[in-house]
């Protein structure tokens, strides 16, 4: 059965990765459903893969499930936490220039997917046929799919966008009045683009440029859960600017109110400790000079919080794992200082707690998109949170200061649409909604440190954002 269908699309001109062919042979007709698969897609590449085929039909599986099925893994549960999906244990990393090649292949490919399922982008061809002089387009206007290789102005006040995909290049001019220009377009993010090709040097004259976006929601819906999930990051033992005594308020709280409240669990993304090495004179700042011993302290610390609440830990840019993202778990010597009742998760990371879908993301990649969007600061996360989500990628921009491992999947993309969707990294704190998504930028226990001073940054600390999983109202209890 196998030989023959495979065989079969190779004479039609198809090869098939392994994911999307295990996935034709399960159906009762491989090879008519593969032919009728392959004739509804707008472009017919010559490998078809499991996300070309989610494009036109439906797919049962969790779309979170992306890696081949032998290789997939399973869902970890701790309790009532669900580990859906992060790089630990399943890191498939490349350090070569064809495993960036392949990595950003997988973010193209994932991010056209999820464009192609817009209404405004119906219709969409590929770049090289798009741009192909000897081809007619009817009133003249077309759609195309790319990922951004460059953006400049001219002297004019026009912006040129210049955009690739697996059938080739184009330029798409801007006009200088077009609202896009107000825009920040970035490189390496994954846009559509609707508007008319020019006969006589082929660019395209935007129209409309479209993003995957998360689509308009009323937001979560109400569920039986009575429980409550608390909010912190960026605890930062180990520096001499550890709010110590804000922290034993707060676990005070928690031992008074807790139980009242249904607080059951607890999510830490990021930071955990504050490190060694991690900026130039960093040691000038440390009362724990020893990492080891910093996660030691933590580990005191979260002793104190009640033992019905369950805690996730995630790293960040300061914790003791690859600073490359995506980042595994704290294992090995680390991971065994903490009891069953820690879960320890990579970063990013999707979960599930009581039907509620958490994505939680450390948010180095702050520190680009503040640069390279217009009108973003660190006093506001959460506009950065939302372009984010526009863009359908934590960290659309490569070659700044956020650094990415070459893995066979691009775990920063916003695939699943989360009911939550949680930062820490800024030090601020805060909570909003973007199109039914429950925005979170989780606070800091750690004070101004000399770097934010010179700066004339002030954090806002010592603050638990809670949601309640019943019926999603959040709140903010402050120590």
């Amino acid at each position: 059965m196998r030989s023959k269908v495979v065989e079969a699309l190779a004479k039609d001109g198809f090869l098939l990765d392994q994911e999307a062919e295990e996935y034709i042979l399960a159906q009762p007709t491989p090879l008519d459903f593969a032919r009728q698969a392959i004739s509804m897609l707008p472009e017919q590449p010559f490998i078809i893969t499991m996300r070309d085929l989610r494009t036109v039909v439906h797919v049962d599986a969790p779309r979170l499930e992306t890696l081949p099925r032998a290789e997939m893994p399973t869902v970890r549960r701790i309790g009532d936490v669900e580990v859906l999906r992060d790089i630990t244990s399943h890191s498939e990393c490349l350090a070569s220039v064809e495993g960036f090649a392949r990595y950003f292949q997988d973010r193209y490919f994932t991010l056209r997917g999820l464009l192609m399922r817009r209404m405004d982008m119906a219709g969409a061809m590929g770049i090289q046929k798009a741009i192909d002089p000897a081809r007619q387009h009817g009133d003249g206007e077309i759609k195309v799919i790319g990922m951004v290789n460059e953006v400049r102005e001219t002297r004019s006040g026009e912006k040129i966008i210049e955009i690739e995909d697996d059938t080739g290049k184009c330029v798409v001019m801007v006009p200088k009045d077009h609202k896009v220009n107000k825009d920040s377009v970035l490189l390496d993010e994954v846009i559509g683009v609707v508007g008319k090709l020019t006969r006589r040097d082929g660019k395209i004259i935007l129209k409309e440029l479209i993003r995957p976006d998360v689509p308009h929601s009323s937001g979560m819906e109400e569920s039986d859960s009575t429980a409550q999930v608390a909010f912190m990051s960026d605890v930062h033992v180990g520096s001499n600017t550890f709010l110590e005594e804000r922290w034993r308020n707060m676990i005070a709280w928690l031992k008074d109110e807790a139980e009242e409240l249904d607080l059951r669990y607890i999510v830490i993304p990021g930071d955990c400790v504050d490190g060694v090495g991690v900026f130039p004179g960093q040691e000038e700042e440390l009362v724990i000079e020893d990492i080891i011993d910093q996660y030691r302290a933590l580990a005191e610390h979260l002793k104190d919080v009640p033992d019905n609440i369950r805690i996730v830990m995630q790293p960040g840019n300061h914790d003791m794992v690859r600073p490359a993202e995506p980042q595994p778990a704290l294992n090995g010597e680390v991971g065994k200082l903490y009891d069953s009742n820690i879960v320890q998760m990579g970063n990013p990371a999707y979960m599930r707690i009581e039907g509620r879908t958490i994505l939680s993301y450390h948010g180095k990649s702050f520190d680009d998109m503040v640069n390279g969007i217009k009108g973003l600061s660190y006093s506001q996360p959460l506009w950065a949170m939302k372009e984010m989500l526009k863009r359908r990628h934590m960290a659309p921009m490569y070659g700044g200061k956020t650094p990415f491992a070459p893995e066979r999947r691009d775990h920063l993309v916003i695939e699943e649409v989360p009911d939550i969707f949680v930062t820490g990294h800024v030090h601020g704190a805060g909570v909003d909604t973007y199109n039914g998504v429950k925005l979170i930028n989780a606070s800091t226990w750690q004070g101004q440190t000399s770097f934010q001073k010179m700066h004339n940054f002030v954090p806002d600390p010592a603050k638990l954002v809670l949601v309640h999983l019943g019926t999603g109202k959040a709140s903010v209890a402050e120590f």
